[in-house]
């Protein structure tokens, strides 16, 4: 659920993250690519939520491919 002016972000790693990470990266939808990586979706409520997302994807040992803001809620209606 997004919260007034909350912005949405993609991040995408390498590999397939396990779905039950999402609870871990604020909810964030944990969507495994035909090309074995994952794309996390959501929003995010400010800057120090993004932060602690990114934050714990490192703390993972996930390899960082790519990020992008997108729309509010970040949904990708």
């Amino acid at each position: 659920m997004s919260s007034p002016g909350a912005a949405g972000v993609e991040i995408r790693v390498a590999g397939h993250l396990d779905p039950h990470w999402s609870v871990s990266l604020g909810d964030l939808a944990v969507i495994h690519e035909p090309d074995g990586t994952t794309l996390l979706r959501g929003p995010v409520a400010d800057q120090a939520q993004l932060h602690g997302v990114l934050a714990q994807i490192r703390d993972l040992g996930a390899t960082l491919i790519s990020f992008a803001m997108t729309d509010a809620g970040g949904d990708g209606g």
